[in-house]
């Protein structure tokens, strides 16, 4: 599935001056980031803040996305929880998965599952998937870590099961996954700071958080990395440093959706709690780093 190397990019949701989600503003953000060179869209993931999306909200974000890509790039949509079952269901009914090329789905997350448990769970839902499954492991919001040889257990028992992003910082467990990954297997960064030296270590893309608001530099550093250009590759990485510190500094999505509003590519710098806008402090420093 080499159609989800290079950089995909976890979309973020804008909301208007009443917390709706703003239609107008999801569809600039989705003609930029296209515009700017990134190769697939992802939907519902942490940073679209699907947490606090309605059912209802969730089918209208992905007909929206869906309807402005117009086709252009493959779309990923997130599709995760701490219930099996009711996933396993939702894959079942969810009508707006007829419209993804992928799904990206998250480890359980308060329950705390043993790797047994992880397997299992993932079993599950590679035996009822629609589309091809993108693993999402991300121990600081799901207090789990799915360990390597869970992945490539999952890796080389489902052909459905096609990527891993791996947002846990670990050079090891990276190391882990590509020595021991069947062929085709993808490792994916889930960490815009990490995601060169993941590269450098066979990991073939990432699904980033920057590329919504700057996605021509996040393409650019991931192309040129994947296709040997190290020394360009690395001048845009240490380039963007500040970036990934302030834009992750009072969580995610507060930070890139501030950078968003500073550029003015959505209306209005709104989340839903219990997120909350950064500091006007944080917001000044964002600014003044927008080019």
């Amino acid at each position: 599935m080499k159609k989800f190397s290079g950089v995909g990019v976890a979309l973020v949701t804008p909301f208007d001056a009443a917390g709706r989600v703003d239609e107008a503003s999801l569809r600039d953000v989705v003609d930029h980031v296209i515009d700017g060179g990134v190769d697939y869209l992802v939907a519902l993931g942490t940073t679209s803040e699907a947490a606090t999306l309605s059912g209802d909200e969730r089918e209208r974000v992905v007909e929206i996305i869906v309807e402005q890509n117009a086709g252009r790039l493959p779309v990923v949509i997130g599709v995760g929880g701490n219930d099996t079952a009711s996933l396993v269901e939702q894959l079942r009914v969810l009508p707006y998965l007829k419209h993804g090329d992928a799904i990206l789905t998250v480890a359980p997350y308060y329950n705390k599952p043993t790797p047994r448990g992880l397997y299992l769970h993932f079993k599950a839902l590679a035996g009822h998937s629609p589309l091809p499954l993108i693993l999402y492991n991300v121990p600081g919001r799901c207090s789990v870590n799915i360990p390597a040889a869970t992945i490539t257990r999952l890796a080389g028992e489902f052909d459905n099961i096609i990527a891993v992003k791996e947002a846990t910082g670990n050079f090891e467990q990276a190391t882990a996954i590509v020595a021991d990954k069947p062929p085709g297997f993808l490792l994916l960064s889930g960490d815009d700071a990490v995601a060169l030296p993941f590269i450098s270590i066979g990991a073939e893309g990432l699904i980033s958080v920057l590329a919504n608001v700057l996605p021509g530099e996040s393409a650019s550093m991931i192309h040129r990395a994947l296709e040997g250009d190290l020394d360009g590759a690395r001048e845009i990485h240490l380039r963007s440093r500040h970036l990934y510190r302030v834009l992750f500094e009072e969580g995610n999505p507060a930070g890139v959706k501030a950078a968003l509003h500073a550029r003015g590519i959505i209306k209005h710098n709104r989340l839903r709690l219990p997120l909350c806008p950064v500091s006007d402090a944080l917001y000044r420093e964002i600014s003044d780093l927008m080019p």
